[in-house]
């Protein structure tokens, strides 16, 4: 795996912290900016419209600069706004902070995807998805926990200058390791640039060629089996946020953990992340279906069982690491398998997964905070999480089955040609 690949999934890890961090410092800003606690929470709801939004927008621009050059730009934007958001007073100020730094992850991360899967073997996408993905988990792993202690010890705002100081060498690593223009994105057919069939990074095209190429990105889009992989990660990334956002209330009020047992709690979690993503960067490439077949009842099932017992603290805790290894295990395997149906798109493949994993980010705390606001209690996310992958399950189900059907007719009209042909 080339270097660049790691340096890829280390700038993740910190804007993974700066989008998972608030939740440990929604109180304290509160506080300090005179608002309500809603009102701070819609702070964290503002980034992951962001990142919806922002993924495809970003993602479309990213193409049109060399890719080193879009990497730099979105995270010295990243950089900034966290400055901002460190020294401003005003709640305003903060919310439109949040928001500009989620379009710059969005873009970010669109342009990381298409850069790492584009600098290893075809068959080695699943292993490069892991290791970005492999950022995201580590935030949950040491930067949220992290990101509350400072909050707690020298206030909020310690937490953005943590995450603008981490990332100053990460953007001059970046500008030394990734290549200029990373991997071209398609191929020419010929043309003034070189021998026929040359291949170019968009940017270096005639403004008429990048709209051609970003039409044919957008057509490649519409494949069913994409479309599918994508609904199918947003539904279990909603059903990993859902409880993600409420596991504190729940192990302080159901299991009756103390509020000092969080930070762990969300370490055990992330570690659970971590080795579902090492997993999924072991098998996805090779064995997927299997995967797949296996961890998704296996992830319906455990968010049942937690619900069930989450009264109970030693099996709470063996769940939860166990839930978040099958939730990154599934939900990383779903994304590469995206990736791999998009040949056709290779920038718009990686804004599309981020989309969908912000879609289902933003849905399923929102069905989460649904359930608990209906009376039915702070086990119900978990309910909610089993729903929604249960609801996967029987789209991947369905897809499985319209593909087999549509394959046989096929078969049989190709049969029926031969004959034809063979009786004249």
């Amino acid at each position: 795996m080339p270097f660049a690949v790691y340096l890829l999934g280390l700038a993740i890890f910190a804007q993974g912290t700066s989008e998972f961090m608030l939740s440990g410092l929604v109180p304290g800003i509160a506080r300090d900016l005179h608002v309500s606690i809603p009102a701070a929470g819609l702070l964290t709801s503002a980034f992951a419209a962001g990142m919806v939004v922002g993924a495809p927008l970003m993602a479309v621009l990213g193409l049109r600069w060399p890719r080193r050059n879009a990497l730099l730009v979105f995270l010295v934007t990243f950089l900034l706004v966290h400055v901002v958001g460190a020294v401003t007073t005003s709640y305003g100020v903060l919310l439109v902070t949040r928001v500009v730094a989620a379009l710059a992850n969005a873009g970010f991360l669109a342009v990381a995807m298409a850069t790492a899967i584009g600098m290893v073997a075809p068959n080695a996408k699943g292993r490069a998805t892991a290791v970005l993905l492999g950022g995201i988990t580590m935030a949950c792993v040491a930067g949220v926990p992290g990101g509350a202690v400072l909050g707690e010890v020298w206030g909020w705002r310690s937490a953005f200058w943590a995450v603008s100081i981490a990332l100053i060498p990460v953007i001059i690593a970046v500008l030394k390791s990734v290549p200029t223009d990373g991997p071209p994105a398609c191929t020419d057919a010929g043309g003034d640039s070189g021998e026929p069939g040359e291949a170019r990074h968009p940017s270096a095209r005639h403004p008429s060629e990048r709209r051609a190429s970003e039409r044919a990105e957008l057509r490649s889009l519409r494949r069913p089996r994409l479309l599918v992989m994508l609904v199918l990660g947003a539904l279990v990334n909603g059903a990993t946020f859902c409880t993600f956002t409420y596991l504190a209330p729940l192990l302080t009020e159901v299991t009756g953990l103390e509020s000092a047992w969080m930070p762990a709690m969300l370490a055990l979690f992330g570690l659970g992340s971590f080795a579902g993503v090492t997993i999924s960067g072991r098998i996805a490439d090779v064995r997927p279906v299997r995967l797949l077949v296996i961890g998704g009842p296996a992830l319906s099932l455990g968010w049942a069982a937690l619900a069930l017992v989450a009264g109970v603290p030693a099996a709470a805790f063996v769940l939860i690491f166990v839930q978040g290894t099958l939730s990154f295990a599934v939900g990383s395997t779903l994304i590469s398998q995206a990736l791999y149906a998009a040949t056709g798109a290779p920038t718009l493949s990686g804004a599309s997964a981020t989309a969908a994993l912000n879609v289902g980010a933003t849905a399923g705390p929102w069905l989460g905070g649904l359930a608990i606001g209906a009376g039915f209690g702070y086990r119900s996310p978990l309910w909610v999480s089993a729903l929604l992958v249960i609801a996967a399950l029987l789209l991947a189900g369905g897809a499985a089955l319209t593909g087999r059907r549509s394959a046989r007719r096929e078969g049989g009209n190709q049969v029926e040609t031969d004959q034809a042909l063979g009786a004249q």
